[in-house]
């Protein structure tokens, strides 16, 4: 709920507060340097992203080794990061946004949440890099088109996902639970468990993107992959009669306790936490979770041999099928156009973009958005699982939040927690998207 009444000073400083959040590590930095009587670089590179140790270990250790690599072998070039987990990191990239004071490089979503950027002239074409040197033919067919605006490559991605529903094997067989291919038979599923006492799915949904996904799910098995990208795009209608029946179902499942307690009240990181301590017996997220089940080593293999995964069920009668995803290219990296070390900045994310797709297979257990030979490497049976359904995929929908444009987004997000809250009925839910969409910013 918005505060009505808010003093232009308090207003300042909570403004600042945001801008100096998570600045802590680049002024350790600094004083470390001092310290140890250390010289001044010759040039400091500003890095923003979304990685921190506490809740995405394997993937700040790849990068934090990328950067080390890279000013041992640029000795007059120091990496400056500031990480924060991603919603912090939404908010402070508006503000900063609004001051033109962006980080030399950092991180971006695709396709509508990063053309408002590009368009105020905030991001540097990054084709140059993308077209010649050693990424030149590197990446997978398609990862880089969603970062496309008028015929320019404004990012680079790092990651490929999709969004399977993942489970806890020993869960499903202390109730004699079946992996469900079908929509009634995960009806059943959520029916045994939440008869047990066990909530059948873990969700946190206060960042809304994440019942998103339910409510995406069932719009493609119901309406079709096709109807759904329409209605998103804009060249179709959310008033569907298969998108309003995905709405419907989405507050069936919220009838049948098919979530945690308080699920929308709850952060994505404490959703998943709900699976993580295996409270909850399903979960539905990307693949940039596969660390957490697969390499990271401050997860008990214990666990990450209980988790298993399978696709969205089919719907009977529904135009959709199990080889439909949700997903698309992950985070990219962007260029400050107004950096005042522009060229280093692209050097250094050319660099970074190639070691990260060397080392996170391995290293972080992340699919990453350019070609890795995967052949000679011992690999997760879980990860190559994966890995083969996102190269065997019919169809992929880039997740609606990512490819509506801003405004129309936000009214997605704030529709879905509605939706799931009760709060709006289907029919509404559609109209409102309907309206937001056909406005077309």
């Amino acid at each position: 709920m918005r505060r009505n009444h808010m003093t232009k000073g308090l207003l300042l400083a909570y403004i600042w507060v945001l801008v100096l959040t998570g600045c802590g590590s680049a002024e350790d930095n600094n004083s470390t340097l001092a310290a140890n009587g250390a010289s001044s670089p010759k040039i400091t590179i500003h890095m923003m992203h979304i990685w921190p140790a506490g809740l995405s270990a394997q993937q700040y250790k790849l990068v934090s080794q990328i950067i080390a690599q890279y000013e041992k072998e640029h000795p007059g070039i120091l990496i400056r990061q500031d990480v924060l987990e991603n919603e912090q990191y939404k908010s402070k990239l508006k503000v900063l946004s609004a001051s033109n004071d962006l980080p030399d490089v950092g991180i971006t979503w695709a396709a509508g949440f990063m053309e408002p950027y590009v368009k105020g002239g905030l991001f540097a074409p990054l084709d140059d890099i993308l077209n010649g040197g050693q990424l030149k033919n590197k990446f997978v067919k398609s990862t880089t088109e969603s970062y496309v605006v008028d015929n320019k490559t404004y990012a680079l991605p790092l990651e490929m996902n999709i969004s399977p529903i993942f489970y806890n094997k020993e869960i499903f067989a202390q109730y004699n639970l079946q992996v469900p291919s079908t929509y009634e038979e995960f009806k059943a599923v959520v029916r045994v468990l939440s008869g047990h006492g066990v909530p059948p799915v873990a969700l946190g949904n206060k960042d809304r993107w994440t019942g998103s996904l339910w409510y995406m799910y069932l719009a493609d098995r119901m309406a079709g992959s096709e109807t759904l990208k329409r209605a998103t795009k804009g060249t179709g209608y959310f008033d569907d009669p298969g998108l309003v029946q995905a709405a419907a179902e989405v507050q069936n499942l919220v009838d049948m306790n098919a979530f945690n307690n308080g699920f929308n009240g709850l952060s994505y990181d404490e959703g998943k936490s709900e699976f993580m301590e295996e409270k909850a017996a399903m979960y539905l997220t990307g693949t940039w979770e596969l660390p957490n089940f697969t390499t990271n080593p401050e997860i008990p293999q214990a666990f990450k041999d209980k988790v298993g995964f399978f696709k969205f069920p089919t719907v009977e009668g529904g135009k959709g099928n199990s080889g439909d995803w949700v997903g698309g290219p992950g985070v990219g990296l962007f260029v400050a156009e107004s950096s005042r070390v522009k060229e280093e900045a692209k050097a250094f994310v050319e660099y970074f973009v190639f070691k990260w797709g060397e080392a996170s297979v391995t290293s972080a257990g992340v699919i990453p958005a350019t070609k890795v030979d995967t052949t000679n490497e011992k690999l997760p049976q879980l990860y190559v699982d994966l890995l083969n359904e996102l190269n065997n995929a019919s169809s992929i929908t880039l997740f609606a939040d990512v490819q509506m444009k801003p405004n129309a987004a936000q009214v997605h997000l704030d529709m879905i927690q509605a939706l799931f809250g009760k709060a709006v009925t289907p029919e509404q839910f559609a109209a409102r998207h309907k309206i937001a969409v056909a406005k077309g910013n």
